[in-house]
């Protein structure tokens, strides 16, 4: 055989061979690192068992460096053929430029309400561009060691979080493991925490919207004196702690209260001797409803130039079955499934490792289950601030007004740090003003 013709059957073969591989092999990307093991333990072996010759890789990034590495893979041609998505803009945008799949009608799609598919949808609702997975909640972790030791109940109004935080105070522990090294802390665990309660909700985050509300109105002001008053629990060193500075003193026992998400569950899970408590933001009077923020967190998007789309349709539908909720739920403790499969029946809650995070989402009474979007959107300054009274901080926030399409990223003057000259205008509500997700 001429060595032209060896050459190119060569070439056919190879071909075929990187065809057929890809084929069978997606690729799948995300900023939780954390989970790693349980994706290539648990969840794609599950998936893998249905659906024997496609095999899934999980390809994480870290979660500060995931949104501009994967613009980068995408924009040169790299990128994974699944995508976890962030809600609202950043997700969005991408779809705009043409990277991700619109997968409206597509299988699994069916088993999600509305409101769980607004974080992942084009403004006017018409186009879905990634697949909802699990959304987060919002309140206090409290050391119950700590508490039965200097006698204290978990707090349930304004006044006795207080009394609490005072009594600690007296003792020889810190009453907030709470820094503010890390910015994104400030807002997202603190104000977008004890806010929904003083706002009034999902109520008030519409009236931003509309422009019928503005942060100088007296309950948003409310919110933030609030959060001023926590400056004097923090630990001295507060400046300089970050989250996993925070994270190790309220495990380790050097503090009474945790101000967190059901995110962090998992992690004080490693700590065999930290009794974990949790309640509710304060109200301000007994007797108020009691409303917590419930933030759709994960989607899952189908990369427009993957070469393996129609197995990768195979995963997306798998993603909103029963089988892969009562997974997700139960081993990603903290993470809530927001599919509901018709197949679905009652979620199993009596696991030792997933108890308090059953105890944040389901057992609070119903008047206190309000899901609430979160307000100030993740990595955004908004928190205590020493510099500027809670009234100037307030107004240097827009809202609504002659342009209620857009808002302005809150820019707020933390403990101990420079306040930036002005607040940063983004171009859509999602960003800024919350993500709407309603009642599960």
């Amino acid at each position: 055989m001429p060595t032209s013709r060896i050459l190119r059957a060569a070439l056919v073969l190879a071909l075929i061979c990187t065809s057929a591989a890809r084929a069978g092999t997606l690729v799948l990307e995300s900023w939780r690192v954390d989970d790693k093991a349980m994706w290539e333990t648990v969840l794609l072996p599950a998936f893998e068992r249905k659906h024997p010759g496609i095999s899934v890789k999980f390809s994480p990034t870290a979660p500060t460096e995931y949104d501009t590495s994967l613009a980068a893979r995408l924009g040169n041609g790299t990128a994974g053929d699944m995508l976890a998505c962030r809600p609202f803009d950043t997700s969005l945008l991408l779809y705009r430029r043409g990277y991700l799949e619109k997968l409206n009608g597509k299988a699994g799609m069916e088993n999600f309400a509305p409101g769980s598919l607004i974080a992942w949808q084009t403004d006017d609702g018409k186009d879905i561009f990634c697949m909802p997975v699990a959304s987060v909640i919002h309140g206090f972790l409290y050391n119950k060691k700590i508490f039965r030791k200097l006698g204290l109940q978990p707090p349930a109004t304004e006044a006795e979080f207080f009394n609490v935080l005072d009594a600690v105070r007296k003792s020889q522990y810190a009453p907030l493991a709470l820094g503010t090294a890390d910015e994104w802390l400030s807002s997202q665990t603190v104000f977008t925490n004890i806010g929904p309660n003083y706002w009034g909700g999902e109520q008030g985050r519409r009236a931003l919207i509309a422009g019928k509300a503005r942060f100088t109105d007296a309950p948003f002001v409310a919110a933030f004196e609030f959060e001023a008053r926590l400056a004097a629990y923090m630990p001295k060193s507060a400046s300089v702690q970050t989250y996993r500075d925070a994270q190790l003193l309220f495990a380790q026992g050097g503090a009474a209260i945790y101000p967190a998400g059901s995110w962090d569950i998992s992690y004080f899970n490693q700590f065999p001797d930290l009794e974990l408590g949790v309640f509710a933001p304060p109200v301000q009077l007994a007797g108020d409803r009691c409303q917590i923020s419930d933030h759709m967190d994960i989607g899952i998007g189908i990369n427009r130039k993957s070469r393996n789309k129609a197995d990768a349709y195979k995963f997306l539908a798998w993603l909103g079955s029963q089988e892969f909720a009562d997974l997700y739920t139960n081993r990603v403790i903290g993470f809530f499934t927001l599919s509901n499969p018709p197949d679905r029946g009652a979620r199993p809650a009596g696991q030792a490792d997933g108890r308090l995070a059953h105890d944040m989402r389901f057992e609070l009474p119903p008047e206190r289950a309000d899901h609430e979007p979160w307000l100030a959107e993740y990595g955004k300054r908004a928190l205590v601030g020493k510099r500027a009274s809670p009234e100037r901080k307030a107004g240097r926030a827009r809202s609504g007004g002659a342009h209620p399409e857009r808002f302005c990223e809150v820019v707020f003057a933390t403990a101990g740090m420079i306040t930036l000259p002005q607040a940063v205008c983004w171009p859509r509500h999602g960003e800024y003003a919350g993500e709407f997700f309603a009642a599960l």
